[in-house]
C-alpha cells in the first residue's frame, strides 16, 4: 500500500496533484520558513479510494490519519478533545486546481461540552471559547449533518434582537451559551440525533464530508464551467487552529500581492479584527481595507508586506494570501495564484514580463483566451444620463443591466430563457454559483472585495458590486430599498463593477477601450503564432471592427445576409416570384446594385487584405414569408373581401409550397442553387468584380476570393469555377483592370472532404464550414439537437462537449485531416482555413494549428481571442 497522508513538512509545491493546491502550498511555505500552523494532508488518492470503496474511508487510511494526528498533538503539546489545553483543528478541502469556495471547510473541530471549558481555562477568555464552539457547531452541522445555514443565522439574529445588538461581536459568553443551546435543540429536531461529542469521530466525519463535497452541485458546476476534470478528487488538510477571534489584538484577512481587479502593483486586501477567516470570505461582515492594519498593527503589516514580496518572487505570480493574527502574531493559512479579472490578468502578465519575473512566453500563457473575450465587454457610456440609487464596492469591473432577481434558481431559470438578470443577494454562498453563471452581474448588500461573490464574479469576468450596505433587501416581498426608492423583482437595474454604482433602469453601453498592455500582449502573440486570423463579416462596419482588433482579412462574407435588409427583401422576393427570365433579370439588376455597394464598402475596410465572399448559400424559401403566416393572412383577406391583395398572397403561398423541402439543409441550396438558377450566381460574380475593378482604378488594393458553397461533386466546382473565371475575365477586359483574385470552395460535407484531391484541381483555397460539416457528419440538426437532447447527452457523459461549440476532433477532425492531406498532395500551394464558429474557440484553434491550416476565421469580437489562442497552440506544442 502507498502513503496516503503527508505531514506539511514532507511536501512541496511540486506535489500539487497529490496534495492539492492548498496542501502543496502550505508545505512549500513551511519549507521556505514562513509561519504556517502545523498539520497534515490526506491526499487526492485517498479521495479516489474513498469513492471506489463506496464512500467509505479504508481502514489503512484511517490508521494513517490517526497516526499523523498523534504526531500533531505531540508537536503542539495539546490533545484533541482534551479538557486541559485542547487541540483544535481546521479541516479544509484542496483540489489540484483552485476551486475557491466550491468545497467544504470546517473550523474549530475538536470542541465539545468538555473541551470548550478547557479552551476557556487555557486562554482565560470565556467569550472566545464559546464563540468558537458555536461557530464549530454551526459549520459542522451545515457541512456534515446537512442542516441549513440560514436556520442557525436566524437563531443568532433572534438573540441579537433580544440583546439589542447590531453586530455579533457585541454578544458575550452568556449569549453564545444561549445560542449554542438553541443550536443543539435545532440539530436534535433536524437530525433526530444529538450533536456528536467524540472529537475523533468528528474528525473522520469531517474528512468524509470534504471528500463528498467534491461531488456537490456547486463543485460540479464550477468544474464544468472551468473545464476541470471530474476524476482529480480533492485532498483534505487538517491543520492546527490559530485564532483571530481572541480580541482586538487578533484578526483575520485576505490579501493579494497585486490588485486583482486592475492588476496595479500594490498590496491589496481586507481584514477583520476579532474574527475568523470565514467571516471575511463569506461576506457576513464588511471588512476593513488592509491599509488600516498599518495603523492598528504596524509590525504585522510590515511582516505581511515582506511575506507578500517573498511569495510573489517565489511563485512568480500574483498571490492570494489568507492570514490570521493571534495575539499579535502572524500566521499564514494559505497562498495560491490569485483569481483576477481579465484586465488584471493582462496587466500583471505584461508587467511581470517587463520586471523580468517571467518571459514573454510565460506572460502569454498567463492570460487565457476566455479572459481576452471578457475584456471585450461593454461599459457604461460616460455621456449617458443615469440615476444612481446606491453605491457599493467595485468588486469586479465591467457593466451590466438586467431584471432584478433575488433567487439563484430563478436567475438560472430566466437566464436559460435568454432573459438578462442581475442577481441581488445579501451575500452569496458557493451554493449560488448556478445563479451567478446565468446572471449578467451580481449585487450584494454585504461582503467585501474578497467575499465569495467578488472572487467568483472576477473569475467569470462578470461585473459585481459588493458591500452595498445602503440597500435593504426584503426577500419575503422580493424587493430592495435604496434610500426612498423601492426596486421590485423584475424591474431593470444596471450595475457598474468598476465604480460600484447601482443605477435605476437600463443604461447606454459603449464598446471597451483596450489597454496598452492588452495591445502589447497581443503583439507578442502575433510574433509567435503561425495561424493567420481572419474574421467573419458581412458589413463594412463589422469589417472595420475586426480590422481594428487585428483581423488579417475576411474568411467568410455571407452574401445572403445582405439580402435580408427590409428595403432590399422585396426585390429578392420579386426575383424568386418571377415567372420569366426577363422578370428575374430585372429584379437581379436592382439586387446587383446594392451588392456592389456592399462589396465596395467591405473591400475598402479590408484594403490590401483578402476577402472571401461566399456566393448565395441558403434555399430560396428562406427569403419568403412563412407558410403558416401566409395562410393566416389569406384567411383574414378572404373575410375582408380584398380580392387583388388576396390573389397576390395566394401566388406567394403557391410559390412557397413549390419551394418547400422536407429537409432544406440538404436540399436546393448552395452550389446547387447556382447551377439550377445560374443567373443568381452570375449576378453576384458581376457585382464582386465590378466593385473590385472600380476600387482598383482608385488605387485601392482589392483581394477577392470567390467561394462556392456546399460542393459535393467535382463537376459542380468545375462548372461554377469556369463561370467565375469567364465573367471575371470579361469584366476585367472591359474595365482594362487586372484584379488578383482566387476561386475556391467551402468544405461542409463529408463527401467533399473525401474527394478533396479532385476538388484541389480546380480550387485555389478550401475553407472548412464546420457548422454544417458537424451537422452532416453527425446526421443531426443543430437547432433540434441543442433544444432536445444535446444537453442530456453532455450531462450524462455520452458526449464530453457540445460538438457545435468545441470541434469534434475524432469525427469531423478526421475528415478535415483527410481533406488537408489530399488537397495538398494535388496542390501544394492551396490555401486552407476554417470559417465555422469553431474558428474562434481556443481548443478548436489548437487543433487547426496541429493539422496545418493556414488561417482561422471568427466573428469580429473573437479576433483577439483567436490571436492569443493561436499563440497558445504554438507554445503548448513546444512544451510537448
Amino acid at each position: 500500500m502507498g502513503k496516503f497522508v503527508f505531514n506539511f513538512k514532507e511536501g512541496s509545491a511540486a506535489m500539487k496533484n497529490l496534495l492539492g493546491g492548498k496542501g502543496a502550498n502550505l508545505a512549500e511555505m513551511m519549507r521556505i520558513g514562513l509561519p504556517v500552523p502545523p498539520g497534515f494532508t490526506v491526499t487526492t488518492e485517498a479521495c479516489s479510494r474513498y469513492f471506489k470503496e463506496g464512500e467509505k474511508i479504508p481502514e489503512d487510511i484511517v490508521g494513517e490519519i490517526f497516526a499523523h494526528l498523534s504526531e500533531l498533538e505531540e508537536t503542539m503539546g495539546k490533545k484533541l478533545g482534551s479538557r486541559e489545553n485542547p487541540l483544535l483543528v481546521s479541516v479544509r478541502s484542496g483540489a489540484p486546481v483552485s476551486m475557491p469556495g466550491m468545497m467544504d471547510t470546517i473550523l474549530n473541530l475538536g470542541l465539545n461540552d468538555e473541551s470548550v471549558e478547557g479552551l476557556y481555562e487555557s486562554t482565560g477568555n470565556r467569550r472566545f471559547a464559546f464563540d468558537c464552539y458555536r461557530r464549530f457547531i454551526q459549520m459542522f452541522s451545515n457541512v456534515v449533518l446537512g442542516v441549513e445555514h440560514d436556520k442557525f443565522e436566524r437563531i443568532i439574529e433572534s438573540v441579537k434582537r433580544k440583546r439589542k445588538a447590531e453586530y455579533d461581536t457585541e454578544l458575550d459568553d452568556r449569549d453564545w451559551e444561549e445560542v449554542i443551546q438553541h443550536y443543539k435543540d435545532l440539530i436534535l429536531k433536524e437530525t433526530r440525533s444529538e450533536f456528536p461529542q467524540d472529537p475523533r469521530k468528528q474528525l473522520m466525519m469531517a474528512v468524509e464530508a470534504v471528500f463528498r463535497s467534491w461531488n456537490n452541485q456547486r463543485a460540479i458546476i464550477y468544474r464544468r464551467i472551468n473545464k476541470i476534470p471530474d476524476d482529480l478528487g480533492t485532498a483534505v488538510n487538517v491543520q492546527s487552529m490559530v485564532f483571530g477571534n481572541m480580541g482586538n489584538d487578533s484578526g483575520t484577512g485576505v490579501a493579494f500581492t497585486r490588485n486583482p481587479s486592475t492588476g496595479e502593483k500594490h498590496f491589496y486586501g481586507e481584514f477583520l479584527l476579532n474574527a475568523q477567516g470565514e467571516d471575511v470570505v463569506a461576506g457576513i461582515r464588511t471588512p476593513k481595507n488592509i491599509e488600516e492594519l498599518k495603523e492598528l498593527m504596524p509590525e504585522v503589516y510590515e511582516q505581511l508586506i515582506n511575506v507578500s514580496n517573498l511569495l510573489e518572487r517565489h511563485y512568480k505570480d500574483m498571490q492570494d494570501i489568507e492570514f490570521t493574527v493571534e495575539k499579535g502574531k502572524l500566521y499564514l493559512l494559505q497562498t495560491r495564484n490569485g483569481k483576477r479579472t481579465a484586465q488584471a490578468a493582462v496587466k500583471i502578465a505584461v508587467d511581470m514580463a517587463k520586471e523580468g519575473l517571467i518571459t514573454k512566453e510565460e506572460a502569454l500563457m498567463r492570460v487565457s483566451p476566455e479572459q481576452v473575450a471578457s475584456l471585450l465587454h461593454s461599459r457604461i457610456d460616460p455621456s449617458a444620463k443615469v440615476e444612481i440609487i446606491a453605491k457599493g464596492l467595485p468588486a469586479s469591473p465591467g457593466a451590466a443591466w438586467g431584471q432584478v432577481v433575488f433567487s439563484p434558481d430563478e436567475a438560472e431559470n430566466l437566464g436559460h430563457q435568454g432573459i438578462k438578470v442581475i442577481l441581488v443577494r445579501t451575500e452569496t454562498t458557493p451554493d449560488d454559483i448556478h445563479g451567478i453563471v446565468a446572471a449578467q452581474g451580481v449585487l450584494t448588500s454585504r461582503g467585501g472585495m474578497t467575499s465569495h461573490a467578488a472572487v467568483v464574479a472576477r473569475g467569470m469576468g462578470k461585473p459585481c458590486v459588493c458591500g452595498c450596505d445602503s440597500i435593504s433587501i426584503d426577500y419575503a416581498n422580493e424587493e430592495f430599498k435604496a434610500g426612498g426608492i423601492t426596486v421590485k423583482k423584475g424591474e431593470v437595474i444596471s450595475i457598474d463593477g468598476s465604480t460600484g454604482n447601482v443605477i435605476l433602469g437600463k443604461v447606454k453601453m459603449i464598446d471597451p477601450v483596450l489597454s496598452e498592455e492588452f495591445k502589447e500582449l497581443l503583439g507578442w502573440a502575433d510574433e509567435i503564432r503561425k495561424l493567420s486570423v481572419r474574421t467573419n463579416a458581412d458589413t463594412p462596419k463589422d469589417a472595420e471592427v475586426a480590422r481594428n482588433f487585428g483581423a488579417e482579412g475576411i474568411g467568410l462574407c455571407r452574401t445572403e445576409h445582405m439580402f435580408m435588409d427590409q428595403k432590399r427583401l422585396p426585390y429578392v422576393q420579386e426575383m424568386i416570384m418571377a415567372e420569366t427570365a426577363d422578370e428575374r433579370e430585372k429584379a437581379l439588376f436592382v439586387i446587383q446594385n446594392f451588392q456592389e455597394e456592399d462589396f465596395e464598402g467591405i473591400f475598402r475596410a479590408m484594403e490590401g487584405l483578402p476577402v472571401t465572399i461566399r456566393l448565395l448559400d441558403p434555399p430560396l424559401h428562406e427569403f419568403l414569408p412563412k407558410e403558416e403566416e401566409l395562410v393566416e393572412e389569406i384567411n383574414e383577406l378572404k373575410q375582408k373581401g380584398e380580392k387583388e391583395l388576396l390573389r397576390k398572397k395566394q401566388e406567394v403561398l403557391k410559390r412557397v409550397r413549390s419551394l418547400k423541402e422536407f429537409n432544406p439543409m440538404l436540399g436546393l441550396r448552395g452550389c446547387r442553387l447556382g447551377i439550377v438558377y445560374p443567373e443568381i450566381y452570375d449576378m453576384q460574380i458581376r457585382a464582386i468584380f465590378n466593385a473590385a475593378c472600380r476600387l482598383t482604378k482608385k488605387g485601392i488594393k482589392v483581394l477577392p476570393e470567390v467561394e462556392i458553397p456546399l460542393v459535393s461533386n467535382v463537376n459542380e466546382l468545375k462548372k461554377l469555377t469556369e463561370r467565375v473565371h469567364e465573367i471575371a475575365k470579361k469584366i476585367m477586359e472591359e474595365e482594362g483592370i487586372k484584379v488578383d483574385y482566387k476561386v475556391g470552395t467551402m468544405l461542409e460535407l463529408p463527401r467533399a472532404c473525401l474527394i478533396a484531391d479532385e476538388l484541389a484541381r480546380y480550387a485555389e483555397f478550401f475553407s472548412f464550414g464546420t457548422n454544417d460539416l458537424t451537422q452532416t457528419t453527425y446526421g443531426l440538426s443543430r437547432d433540434d439537437a441543442e433544444a432536445k437532447f444535446l444537453p442530456y447527452y453532455i450531462s450524462n457523459k455520452i458526449l464530453n462537449e457540445d460538438p457545435f461549440i468545441v470541434l469534434d476532433r475524432d469525427g469531423v477532425g478526421t475528415l478535415m485531416k483527410i481533406a488537408v492531406e489530399k488537397g495538398r498532395k494535388v496542390n501544394r500551394e492551396i490555401l486552407i482555413g476554417i470559417c465555422g464558429e469553431h474558428g474562434g474557440e481556443p481548443n478548436s484553434i489548437e487543433f487547426c494549428h496541429e493539422i496545418g491550416l493556414d488561417y482561422v476565421s471568427c466573428s469580429p469580437f473573437r479576433v483577439p481571442v483567436a490571436r492569443l489562442a493561436a499563440a497558445h497552440a504554438v507554445l503548448k506544442e513546444r512544451i510537448k
